[in-house]
């Protein structure tokens, strides 16, 4: 049988709207894949130690707060300094499709905006895990 694949889903600074977060993590665990779901309010140092502790394929955050640029670019630099190199990192919620390249550029994988077909992001997952 196939490892199911797991997936850390988090919503990283002050943010308190988690309703996308949940939205996807239920699509997720409906696909098949194995939700840890963090909750509101992580700092990128909670979610990496989660996302090590769990030993998870996949790092989902959502945000809606104007942080991502410094956000998300911190976990998967943390990630590094942990020599986690094997974690897909992606992201959502309300963020400028201007700022995609500089995410993309500093190690997200992917963005996911408002009204983006939750099968767009099973896919993306399953088609670009890093495991073996």
């Amino acid at each position: 049988m196939e490892k199911k694949i797991r997936v850390l889903v988090a919503k990283p600074g002050l943010d308190g709207h988690d309703r996308g977060a949940k939205v996807i993590a239920r699509a997720l665990r409906d696909a098949g894949m194995e939700v840890i779901y963090t909750g509101l309010r992580q700092t990128p140092e909670q979610i990496v130690q989660a996302a090590i502790q769990e030993d998870v394929d996949v790092v989902a955050m959502s945000i809606l707060s104007g942080a991502h640029n410094h956000l998300f670019p911190r976990v998967t630099e943390l990630l590094a300094q942990k020599g986690v190199d094997d974690v897909l990192v992606i992201g959502g919620g309300v963020i400028p499709e201007d700022d995609y390249d500089f995410l993309k550029s500093r190690g997200i994988g992917a963005v996911f905006g408002p009204g983006t077909p939750t099968k767009s992001t099973i896919d993306f997952i399953r088609n670009n895990l890093k495991r073996a």
